[in-house]
């Protein structure tokens, strides 16, 4: 598939998170949208995508494998699409509860082997030990292709001790504004893999206003500088553009929100 790129590097202009320990919890970064978060005792994983390669996307971040997340609580899962619904990483990921999925995903995930599996249906409500989870709209076309289901994606409004908002795969939706005031921390798509994003997709622009829209206290950028198509295509002069772009647009239109740029693999205090 031709030479690897280059690992994404951590040279992007961002304001440090503060230093002093939060005894709430943390979270991880491991690249995508895959993010351990640990709130009030319970470990929660998001998306999970962690291999070397999903069909031709090859990663170029930092590497990561399923044993990095440890045993979580339950997994968080927005969509079907194969690089948010990686079933290799999904039976390796080791769990003490369930999949928390849109509705219409219980059946296809058992049938492959990754029950027990809870639906979840927009304004519902489902408790994790004294952590809620909120599922809420996405706009995003859920198919997994070719032939497979189509439900409807979902983000989730995780709430504890903080709030944290997981917006998925998604683009710019109304409802987003109705999330303003309720979120600590934001998990804010802003790119992809490929040359540009399109509908049902943030890049730094329509990210940049879904900050503005919503106003979190915090916001980490996900979705971006992990896997792309071999050389020599580039969707960028370098991986870490889209954060670059993303930071600028948040600090014009968002001054009062911190932002906090991480790197796959990297890890900041709630």
């Amino acid at each position: 598939m031709g030479r690897s790129h280059d690992v994404v590097t951590q040279d992007v202009p961002h304001r440090q998170p503060s230093p002093t320990p939060s005894s709430s919890g943390a979270l991880v970064w491991f690249g995508h949208a895959t993010v351990l978060i640990e709130l009030d005792g319970i470990r929660l994983l998001t998306d999970p995508v962690l291999r070397a390669r999903i069909g031709p996307l090859v990663r170029i971040a930092a590497p990561a494998q399923p044993s990095d997340a440890g045993v979580v609580d339950c997994v968080l899962l927005s969509h079907l699409h194969a690089d948010h619904a990686d079933l290799p990483s999904l039976r390796a990921v080791q769990r003490s509860g369930p999949i928390i999925a849109p509705a219409s995903t219980g059946e296809w995930l058992t049938a492959r082997g990754l029950g027990p599996v809870t639906e979840a249906v927009v304004g519902t409500e489902v408790g994790v030990g004294p952590v809620s989870i909120t599922p809420v709209p996405a706009a995003h076309d859920g198919r997994r292709w070719p032939r497979g289901p189509a439900p409807e994606p979902i983000g989730f409004l995780i709430r504890g001790s903080r709030s944290i908002y997981f917006a998925g795969d998604t683009d710019l939706f109304d409802e987003m504004a109705e999330l303003r005031g309720s979120v600590d921390l934001a998990l804010i798509p802003i790119w992809g893999w490929g040359r540009g994003v399109g509908a049902g997709h943030l890049d730094p622009e329509r990210a940049a206003e879904a900050v503005a829209l919503i106003e979190p206290r915090v916001v980490v950028p996900i979705h971006w500088g992990t896997f792309a198509l071999p050389k020599p295509v580039r969707p960028w002069a370098h991986p870490a553009s889209p954060a670059r772009r993303f930071a600028d647009l948040v600090a014009q239109g968002s001054p009062g929100v911190e932002l906090r740029v991480l790197t796959p693999g990297e890890a900041t205090q709630l």
